[in-house]
């Protein structure tokens, strides 16, 4: 199998590469556009929109460049590296991801070139707060009123970079019990609806999330993204790629901080010599690499799965994936903070704030335990449910 990328590919990748290596090459400036309101500064935001970066994944009849998995992979690993703290995540992927899977002609027309030009971000609400990682768990009602109009009642939680959203992507239920997998559907909403109110937070690793509530939010019949009562497909589509993604978020996640933990093994000195010098300390480099590498190969494997057309050959490929980019960020994140010492853990230093991603995205769309249930219930190996 042919891993090399094409030239396009290579000219993306040393774009994308210079770009972080130019804005968030050092704590002092990541610390900077986290520190913005919203937790990004809005001239990054635009600079990836001038990049081009924001209309990669989009069709060329939607104002985009027609990218695939392969250029998100890229585009990931390389914000990943520099802990970029933009919404790429929540608007070009999740929000956007079901406006291209899903919206009507009129839905993208109206919110796609958006996107692209950098002047307006979305939120995907569809986590709740007892659900956990179960996309079917939804509470959230859409009630269809006699005009047409849908109203929405409900509470979502930890929604990325709500804060800063104009439009939400809002999962609710339109038929069934709360578990059920049919009768889940989607809506675009804006972020100014009457009805609807944000409460925002940092999350762990210093970004930013929220819980949305709405308060019978009314929206158009043309607000209902794709078929009534059908979305789950949609849901599991983008959490596919937002799992595809996230892999290669940590991979170069664990890159950097691969990097970072031999240079100071290099310049630390104990005992009259550099500590790189002791082979136990090698070892655990060792160790570091495979992990990374393995990383590395699943997220390549997820990748290219997520163009696969069987829905469960995909979900178990997705799943197999995340259970080994999870075992590699925590076995990276404290071997390295353990050969760092104490400063590993100290908020001054570079690779706390790597280990502290890492940490968040072993569990974001669904820890390893999570994942493995998954992985056991496509080979039959335990019920589902």
């Amino acid at each position: 199998m042919d891993f090399d990328l094409t030239d396009e590919q290579n000219l993306l990748k040393e774009t994308v590469d210079r770009l972080v290596a130019d804005n968030y090459g050092t704590l002092e400036q990541i610390t900077a556009h986290r520190a913005a309101p919203g937790g990004f500064r809005e001239e990054g935001w635009q600079r990836l929109a001038e990049l081009g970066l924001l209309g990669l994944p989009f069709s060329e009849a939607d104002g985009g460049f027609n990218g695939g998995p392969v250029e998100t992979q890229i585009v990931m690993e390389a914000l990943g590296r520099g802990l970029a703290p933009e919404p790429y995540l929540p608007t070009v992927l999740l929000g956007g991801g079901v406006l291209r899977r899903a919206g009507t002609d009129a839905q993208r027309q109206s919110i796609i070139p958006g996107i692209i030009d950098g002047t307006l971000r979305l939120a995907f609400a569809h986590t709740e707060p007892r659900a956990r990682y179960d996309l079917h768990d939804v509470a959230t009602q859409a009630v269809r009123q006699p005009d047409g109009s849908y109203r929405l009642d409900g509470h979502k939680s930890v929604v990325l970079n709500a804060d800063t959203a104009r439009w939400f992507v809002v999962s609710a239920r339109t038929a069934g019990a709360r578990r059920d997998e049919e009768g889940i559907s989607l809506f675009l909403v804006p972020a100014d609806a009457p009805g609807l109110s944000v409460e925002a937070y940092p999350t762990h690793d210093d970004g930013r999330a929220g819980n949305v509530f709405l308060a019978g939010v009314t929206v158009p019949a043309d607000a209902l993204i794709g078929e009534c009562d059908a979305g789950l497909a949609v849901i599991e589509w983008v959490n596919g790629v937002a799992i595809a993604a996230v892999a290669a978020e940590a991979v170069g996640i664990m890159e950097a901080l691969q990097a970072l933990t031999v240079d100071y093994l290099k310049t630390r000195r104990q005992f009259g010599a550099t500590i790189g010098s002791f082979q136990a300390l090698q070892h655990q480099t060792v160790d570091i690499l495979i992990a990374t590498e393995q990383a590395r190969s699943m997220s390549y494997f997820a990748a290219m799965m997520l163009d696969e057309p069987d829905a469960g050959a995909r979900s178990l490929a997705l799943s197999s994936a995340k259970v080994q980019i999870n075992r590699s960020a925590r076995l990276v994140g404290q071997k390295a903070v353990q050969l760092h010492g104490g400063i590993g853990m100290t908020m001054e230093y570079l690779g706390a704030h790597y280990f502290r991603r890492l940490a968040l995205l072993e569990t974001q769309f669904g820890d390893t335990t999570h994942h493995l249930r998954r992985v056991a219930q496509s080979e039959g190996l335990v019920q589902a449910g």
